[in-house]
C-alpha cells in the first residue's frame, strides 16, 4: 500500500519503535508545500466530519507549518490575525449574511 503522504516527523521513529518497515523520503520545498496544502485539507476534511479537538489541533500545527514555510513566525501570523480582528471582528457573534445590495 502507497500512502505518498507528508506525515509529523516522529511518525517514522514510532513506527519503528512497533516492528514496522517504512520507505520514506526527503520531499522538496516546492512538494512540500503541495503537501502541506493537501494535508490541510485532509485535516479540515477530518475535523469536519468528527468534530474532535485532536483533529481541529492537527490543523493549527500545520496552519503554524506553512507560516513557517512562508517564513513567517507563529508571532507575526498572530499579528496579521490580530489586525484582522481589529478592523474586521472575530465570528463571536455569529453574524449570518442573507442578502448583500448596493
Amino acid at each position: 500500500m502507497g500512502y505518498k503522504k507528508l506525515v509529523r516527523d516522529k511518525v517514522p521513529e514510532i513506527a519503528e519503535q512497533k516492528g514496522m518497515i517504512l520507505e520514506t523520503y526527503i520531499c522538496d520545498d516546492q512538494e512540500y508545500a503541495k503537501r502541506l496544502k493537501a494535508k490541510l485539507q485532509e485535516e479540515v476534511d477530518e475535523f469536519l466530519e468528527s468534530d474532535s479537538l485532536q483533529e481541529l489541533a492537527d490543523i493549527l500545527e500545520i496552519v503554524y507549518a506553512l507560516a513557517k514555510y512562508k517564513k513567517i513566525t507563529e508571532e507575526a501570523l498572530d499579528s496579521i490575525r490580530e489586525k484582522k480582528l481589529q478592523t474586521h471582528g472575530a465570528f463571536k457573534k455569529k453574524i449570518v449574511l442573507i442578502k448583500a445590495a448596493k
